[in-house]
């Protein structure tokens, strides 16, 4: 008798490889970045060698679960921010997911930096589509003229780095976004200091 697992296997593979990302989220965000392979199979209800099967490192399975968390949630973020008809409410409205889902997946990233799997193609599109409204809220009027485009990774930086020192999903970074964006107003703002260039690192 075929089974439906032999009927339909690349369905089954596709399911499996769902449930172990989604396991890895939790067990990222229950475990820290440390979390093994091994808790994750198990979580998912998978064999070791079905997760091998479709991960094949660390590095490989860190990043598709940044994939998943970044297509569910910041895609959908960035496409919400770019039909949004005031650019300031888009912007805010990007970062503030950017944070969210970074707050969530706070581990998940940090076992990303570890082995070097942070998804750069991402961070290009979030900064590209920052930028652009960035140009289109200044245009009219509604973020101070002096803030530059090389001035947003650096924000995000600051923002990100609050992470570090509160507790998960704590909200905590609320009151900082809150300050940043209260320095993004054009009203009674002060003059910038110039921008600083970039850090040249040795080659």
């Amino acid at each position: 008798m075929i089974t439906d697992t032999e009927r339909h296997p690349r369905a089954d593979a596709v399911r499996n490889a769902d449930r172990i990302l989604r396991a890895a989220r939790v067990v990222f965000a229950e475990t820290g970045p440390d979390a093994s392979l091994e808790d994750i199979a198990r979580h998912a209800g998978v064999g070791i060698r079905t997760l091998y099967r479709h991960f094949p490192n660390k590095a490989d399975l860190v990043r598709a679960v940044l994939g998943q968390s970044i297509s569910e949630d910041l895609a959908p973020a960035i496409e919400g921010a770019l039909d949004d008809e005031n650019p300031r409410d888009g912007l805010v409205n990007l970062i503030d997911a950017a944070m969210s889902l970074a707050d969530r997946e706070h581990n998940t990233f940090a076992a990303a930096r570890m082995v070097g799997s942070l998804p750069a193609d991402v961070s290009t599109v979030f900064y590209e589509t920052l930028t652009g409204l960035l140009h289109r809220a200044q245009e009219a009027g509604l973020i101070r003229a002096d803030l530059v485009p090389a001035d947003l990774p650096r924000i995000m930086g600051m923002l990100f780095s609050t992470l570090w020192n509160m507790a998960p999903e704590s909200d905590g970074w609320r009151r900082y976004l809150a300050l940043v964006l209260e320095g993004l107003s054009p009203a009674t703002a002060n003059p910038l200091p110039p921008v600083a260039a970039p850090e040249k690192r040795p080659a």
